[in-house]
């Protein structure tokens, strides 16, 4: 597996993880999703560039 295949498993995981229907994280709000949506912005941007 490449480092990118390994980052979007994690990236798909985390995100399941802060959908707030879980009962564990309904009280945490926008911020989990928030988070994830600038890492994947990021990821996104260093892909476009070649970084990774």
């Amino acid at each position: 597996m490449t480092l990118s295949t390994i980052l979007i498993i994690i990236l798909i995981l985390i995100l399941i993880g802060a959908v707030p229907a879980w009962p564990h994280s309904r009280s945490w709000g926008y911020g989990p999703s928030g988070i994830v949506g600038v890492i994947l912005i990021v990821l996104l941007v260093l892909l476009l560039i070649g970084r990774i």
